[in-house]
């Protein structure tokens, strides 16, 4: 069973378990759950990039989510650009974006660099709240379309929309393995790891975090454009610091610095909030301290334990077979 959960084999099984998902799904509503699950899973594996892979702890990243969500409404509301060129131009604008905020921030290191972004995030929030003539304030945007289809492939409809997503998802998640398994994703585990390190292996620093921080938030950019058409409706409360909260949850649940932590997070926390509902404002009370229980036992996340217990486990089996090996020669000589 553990190896069946491994590699190219257990990624088949996760999609197989997504495509059927639908077919059990007793309602549209958990569809539709699933779908904004899915959307915050992609924004969630760009938070984890430049955080658990490059080590720079970003509290802006929901507000870059907003921003490309905020580009979709504003350009197929207001200037009616079809929406696909609207999805396009939101990873332009959030990337761009994240490229001058990068160069700034980039330049501080830890919590300085994390308070720097958090300020960042709320002063993004108040220009999309006191903005009217561009973002519409406090009203929001409403009528955002859905994603325009082709022919007979169509996406007005929640379970369309959801394999739309999980299509998204899918390439996301292919793109940041490409990402981190490569040349580029070690440079980013090196500063990770040390600034001086980094260096002296001839890592351009600036250049590497910068490109790290832009790659996330394109991510999280078109998390939000997806956002916008599933949801059709936006206001200032998306760009508030509740949403990087919750992302930052995300990854620190399922593992931060592993490639399926982000996911894992994102549907279990999800899941466990869809099923405490029925508590309404008391759900908390439930929820916290099973959270605060999961960082205090798990504290590398629900994947980075697993991954970490299977290394063990595997020295552990070759100290054995280097001992018996040993022994055995000892036994011929």
């Amino acid at each position: 069973m553990g190896s069946l959960l491994q590699g190219k084999a257990g990624w088949a099984v996760l999609a197989l378990i997504a495509l059927a998902f639908p077919l059990f799904a007793p309602n549209n509503y958990l569809i539709s759950v699933a779908t904004q699950a899915f959307i915050m899973a992609i924004a969630a594996l760009g938070l984890n990039l430049i955080t658990g892979y490059t080590g720079q702890f970003n509290l802006a990243h929901g507000a870059f989510m907003a921003v490309g969500a905020y580009t979709v409404g504003i350009l197929t509301v207001d200037h009616q650009v079809p929406f696909w060129i609207a999805f396009a131009l939101a990873g332009v604008v959030t990337g761009v974006l994240g490229f001058f905020i990068g160069i700034l921030s980039l330049r501080l290191k830890g919590h300085y660099f994390s308070i720097f972004t958090l300020c960042v995030s709320y002063i993004m929030f108040l220009l999309i709240e006191k903005w009217e003539s561009l973002t519409h304030g406090p009203v929001g945007i409403m009528g955002i379309p859905s994603p325009t289809g082709t022919g007979p492939l169509q996406f007005g409809t929640p379970l369309s929309q959801y394999y739309l997503v999980l299509a998204f998802l899918a390439l996301g998640i292919w793109v940041m393995a490409r990402i981190v398994r490569s040349l580029l994703g070690r440079s980013f585990m090196a500063v990770r790891n040390s600034d001086e390190l980094a260096e002296a292996l001839g890592t351009d620093l600036m250049r590497t975090k910068t490109l790290s921080f832009v790659l996330s938030v394109i991510y999280a950019g078109f998390a939000g454009a997806l956002y916008a058409g599933q949801v059709r409706f936006l206001g200032p409360d998306l760009a508030s610091e509740a949403v990087t909260f919750d992302l930052v949850m995300f990854v620190l649940v399922g593992g931060i610095g592993t490639l399926l932590g982000p996911l894992v997070g994102t549907f279990l926390v999800t899941g466990l909030t869809q099923s405490l509902q029925f508590l309404q404002d008391y759900r908390m009370v439930v929820f916290g301290p099973v959270l605060i229980a999961l960082i205090i036992f798990l504290p590398d996340g629900i994947v980075g334990t697993w991954l970490k217990r299977r290394a063990r486990r595997a020295d552990a089996r070759r100290a054995a077979a280097s001992a018996a090996t040993v022994q055995e020669v000892q036994r011929h000589a």
